[in-house]
Formats: structure tokens, sequence, C-alpha cells
């Protein structure tokens, strides 16, 4: 994951190739087969706390991570298992973070909420809803001042919008003029919350207009949309240190989290089958076929492999140690 896939070689309209598609979609499957996974480990206890799946999004995260380079930045809030693995972690070492073992990202200490990579420039997922906002603000500050062309992806729920550390960050990106791609992965509910009972304006990309910023509106289930839109903001980011707002329409099929499995309360039965229909991996997938890009036997083959890095990402997670106690000491900051 995490390969800057080819622009120009196209095939069928799409704007892909064989290859982009082949990973594209691959890409898709991982995480949702990842997120599957991840919700049968903890109805077996093997994770624990909080978890926070993905499933229905995952267009948005690799639409995005295929415009960027592997040198980019992207940063998170909780939901992220996703965006670390289109980022390109190893789905073994997060799958052993959400078990709590000593060979995850995060040793174990982290968990779901928390994931983070350094080798892939994935800057961490941050529980505290908009906290994570001022830190890309940082990032793309540092990028400024060193002279690199890279970015950073903010990725954020559209309960962070009420947040002031948005609506800071945007006014300090804009006015600084910082590679900062502000990316609001809009799936209509903050925990229970509806955007409509919580935002005065439930337009998320006009507040770009508010700042001065390009901004743009885009089908967060169209993995294609997704890339033509990220693709025009990462080339302002480099060429001209312009922010960007955009806003992804998504849906996350599963409820807020695990302790909330279903969305039943705030969200009808009927609601969320209709949604599931606009499932992003297949509408893909029968776009990709449709046009001849992609065979049965080719989605098949992608299938098979998918589902044997996730079987294998259970067996290390299983396979590796807990943390021994005395590493609850270690890895704390501590003014001297």
């Amino acid at each position: 994951m995490a390969k800057t896939l080819t622009r120009n070689a196209t095939s069928g309209g799409l704007g892909v190739d064989v290859g982009a598609a082949k990973q594209l979609l691959t890409d898709m499957l991982l995480i949702r087969r990842f997120e599957e996974k991840a919700a049968e480990g903890y109805a077996l206890g093997k994770i624990g706390g909080f978890l926070h799946l993905y499933i229905g999004e995952e267009a948005v995260a690799v639409g995005t991570t295929s415009m960027l380079r592997a040198d980019d930045f992207a940063i998170s809030a909780y939901r992220e298992h996703g965006h670390c693995l289109a980022k390109g972690s190893d789905p073994k070492r997060v799958m052993a973070e959400l078990y709590g073992r000593r060979d995850g990202l995060s040793k174990g200490k982290g968990g779901s909420m928390h994931l983070f990579d350094r080798s892939t420039n994935f800057l961490g997922g941050h529980a505290i809803v908009g906290a994570h906002l001022p830190i890309a603000v940082g990032v793309g500050f540092a990028i400024k001042y060193q002279g690199g062309d890279q970015v950073i992806v903010c990725y954020f729920g559209d309960g962070a919008v009420p947040e002031g550390e948005f609506h800071e960050s945007m006014n300090l990106a804009a006015l600084w003029k910082l590679p900062v791609i502000f990316l609001c992965e809009n799936n209509r509910y903050a925990m229970g919350t509806s955007v409509e009972r919580a935002l005065a304006q439930t337009e998320i990309w006009k507040f770009g207009q508010t700042y001065g910023i390009p901004a743009e509106r885009v089908d967060g289930m169209d993995v294609l949309a997704i890339r033509e839109v990220l693709g025009r903001a990462v080339t302002r980011a480099r060429q001209q240190k312009t922010p960007s707002l955009i806003e992804a329409d998504t849906y996350r099929f599963r409820g807020h989290s695990m302790r909330d499995p279903a969305g039943a309360v705030y969200r009808t039965k009927e609601e969320v089958e209709r949604e599931k229909l606009r499932d992003p991996i297949v509408l893909f997938r029968d776009r990709v076929i449709a046009v001849g890009l992609l065979s049965e036997a080719d989605v098949r083959a992608i299938e098979k492999d998918v589902n044997d890095r996730i079987d294998e990402a259970v067996a290390f997670a299983d396979a590796s140690p807990e943390p021994p106690g005395e590493w609850l000491f270690t890895d704390i900051y501590k003014e001297a």
C-alpha cells in the first residue's frame, strides 16, 4: 500500500490502468477484511478498550493515499486503522497493536485509537476530538520551514468541525500558506449525533470559503472521485503551499464503536441498507469489471491474497507475547 499509482496510462475511461485498478481494489479489500477480523477479535475478547471500525469508508483512505508519495505525511483521529494501513503499515503489526502485544506498532501500549508508524510517516491516531488538527498545522509549518515539498493529509470526522481547534487550524494554515490538506470524512454522525443537530452550517466544505482556501465536496464512496479531488489538492500544496479543505461524503456501515455495533438507536435499518448499496468496494469492482480492466478471476485472486494476508496478521498477533510489566515505565516523556 501507499504506492503512488500511475495517472497517465488509462483504460476504459476510468483514468487508471490495470495495475492501478488492482492496487486500489486490493487496498480497499485489505482494510475491509482487516476490520472484519478486528470485530471478530473484539467479540472473542482478544481486543480490549474501544474499537472504531472503518467499514464503508475505505475509498477515502485508499483514494487519498494513492495520490501521495511515501515521504508525505498523514495524521488521523481514532477511526484510523484504514488510514494507517493505506499509508503502508504492516497489517501484522497493526493487528498485534490491537491485540495489545509487544510486536504491535506501539509495543502494545497504544491500542486501537493510538496507532503510530514513523516508518510510513503516519503520525498517529488521536483520541481527543479535533486535537490533532493543530499538530497537522505544525507539521505543515515544519515542511515549509525546511523547504520541502511534502504535504500532510489531516483526516477528521464531522464531529470535529464544531471544535475550536478546527477553526484555529484552518485560520493558521490559510494565513501562513501551509501544505495541509484538511480532509473531513463526513459520515453524518458524531457518535450518535447527526450533522443537522450539531452544525448550523452543514455544508462543511464551505468553511474553506470563510478562510479563503480552496474547498471541494466529493463522493467519499467513489475511490476514483477521491483521487481526482486529492490530485488537485496535492498539486496546490506542493507547488504553492496552499492548504485545502475537502469534505468527503461517506458512511460507516457499523456503529460508532463496538460498544454501539449497529448504531440502531439513532439511525434506521432502512437507512443503513440503503447506504450499503453504495458500498465503495462493490461499486469500484463492478466498474473495473464492466470496462474490462479486471476479470472475475482477477477479483477472486485478489480476494484470496487479501484473505491470506489477514489470516497471517491474526496468527502473528496471536503468537506475539504480551508486553512485560516493566514496559509500563518506558517510553514516558518526563521533564527534568
